[in-house]
């Protein structure tokens, strides 16, 4: 038997029941018995796939399709950003970042300019990747300003989270509008009116007064610059380049993308050899990958040692990350175990009668989606799909529907925690442990998600008013 041909056989009850078990044994095996978070990960993954009924000869599938797919996503940006931010680290760019940026805003105003930045990288750029990309620069201004790394860390991993959620041409939005049948520039447009000041109260006002309240130096995770490069950084044009480029290839592939599916290059634009290669370039790793050999070519022959010093301060970007590689996929296991033991299918068949408005039940539905499996994207598209028909059939006006895909957007971002990929690597990179972890992250997707939910939900009323 394969693992696709599997079908659950428990109920909604005792599924949620393991879940629920799963998650408290998880937490208490990390913050009460110190296990490492990579092993407690596996083992209550094995655990949870036992007690859910799974066939003990699909119990290992279950396992490593949801490491593997997981890693499939993260291994690479990941791996190709932390050498990329390596580079810009070792060879003064993060520093030449940092000042242009503390110059022009202020020392004051430094975490604000962070998050600007991320919101507009995150226009493209999925949120895992913009956040590796970013990393070596908020580094940077929190060396150079002291405090917290929370408070410029924060403001910006909320901006690409708020993009990624709320913003086509992100795949969630993008599909729940396709499932509501809703007009994707309007979902855009109004997607955007919401992302910013939910950024703005959520993940800037928040991280500082997170900065504060939990004081955590600046992580080793890509090294420092040296003394020497440090004298002599690049010139800001040259590393604005280099952070650009890979959002100028992303912008590429997602507007192609968009531009084909208005027609705009006739029915057969799929077939052109021209289309696939440019889409090609355009893909997440491929375009971290074009990004990092243009950073070798020009920050990298700064570097003391010639071609064998680069090559050292490559090598040297990997180790660290794999610890945060093996973590999140490890995360990515126990979400899939989750998935394939149904307990998301159980919940969503339970949760279908709710009896309250549309609106609210696509929002109740997506987060506790999101609470039960960890995936904000499956949680979307699932809700989504489970409300298409009634919403079908509701009437609703073009910005009713935008508003919608928002609002069941808002929910498939809450209550980020550890059967969330995200909430790993988010932790990882900012040196938190989970309790910390618990209390900054979890809170900022949450707050994320219920202001986001009562910005779409105003914007509803007034439509129908």
């Amino acid at each position: 038997m394969k693992l696709e041909d599997w079908t659950p056989t428990l109920g909604a009850a005792p599924l949620l029941g393991i879940a629920l078990g799963a998650i408290l044994l998880l937490l208490l095996l990390i913050m009460r018995l110190r296990v490492h978070a990579f092993v407690a990960l596996v083992l209550v993954s094995l655990l949870t796939a036992f007690a859910a009924g799974i066939p003990a000869e699909l119990v290992v599938p279950a396992l490593t399709q949801g490491f593997g797919s997981t890693l499939a996503s993260v291994a690479l940006l990941v791996g190709l950003g932390a050498m990329l931010g390596r580079v810009v680290e070792a060879t003064g760019g993060a520093k030449t970042m940092a000042d242009t940026l503390i110059r022009f805003f202020g020392e004051k105003r430094a975490p604000f300019a962070l998050g600007v930045a991320s919101l507009l990288f995150g226009f493209p750029i999925f949120f895992d990747a913009g956040l590796v990309v970013m990393l070596p620069v908020i580094f940077a201004v929190a060396r150079r300003l002291g405090g917290s790394v929370l408070a410029y860390g924060l403001p910006a991993a909320g901006a690409f989270s708020v993009m990624h959620i709320y913003v086509p041409p992100h795949p969630g939005p993008v599909t729940a509008a396709g499932l509501f049948d809703a007009n994707v520039g309007l979902v855009m447009l109004l997607g955007l009116a919401i992302a910013v000041p939910t950024w703005y109260v959520t993940s800037y006002l928040f991280g500082l007064w997170a900065g504060r309240r939990w004081v955590l130096p600046v992580p080793a995770i890509l090294g420092e610059a040296s003394e020497e490069r440090e004298a002599h950084p690049p010139r800001f044009a040259t590393v604005v380049g280099v952070l650009v480029l890979p959002l100028l290839l992303i912008l590429m592939n997602t507007g192609l993308n968009t531009l084909n599916a208005a027609g705009a290059f006739g029915a057969d634009a799929k077939g052109q050899a021209w289309y696939q290669v440019l889409r090609a370039l355009g893909e997440t790793p491929v375009a971290l990958l074009i990004t990092l050999l243009v950073a070798m070519a020009t920050l990298g022959r700064r570097t003391p040692g010639g071609r064998e010093g680069l090559e050292s301060i490559l090598d040297g970007a990997l180790a660290p990350v794999c610890s945060v590689i093996l973590v999140t996929g490890a995360g990515g296991m126990f979400g899939g175990v989750l998935r394939t033991s149904g307990v998301g299918a159980a919940l969503a068949e339970s949760l279908t009668g709710l009896g309250v408005p549309l609106i609210l039940a696509g929002f109740l539905i997506a987060g506790a989606l999101r609470i039960a499996q960890g995936s904000a994207t499956v949680a979307l598209t699932t809700a989504a799909g489970l409300l298409s028909t009634a919403v079908a059939e509701a009437g609703f006006t073009e910005v009713q529907l935008a508003t919608m895909v928002l609002a069941v957007a808002a929910g498939s971002v809450i209550a980020s925690h550890v059967n969330d990929s995200g909430f790993w690597l988010v932790g990882r990179f900012f040196g938190m442990d989970v309790p910390t972890t618990l209390r900054t992250w979890t809170v900022l997707e949450t707050l994320i998600g219920v202001m986001g939910f009562v910005l779409a939900w105003a914007v509803f009323a007034l439509a129908a008013a």
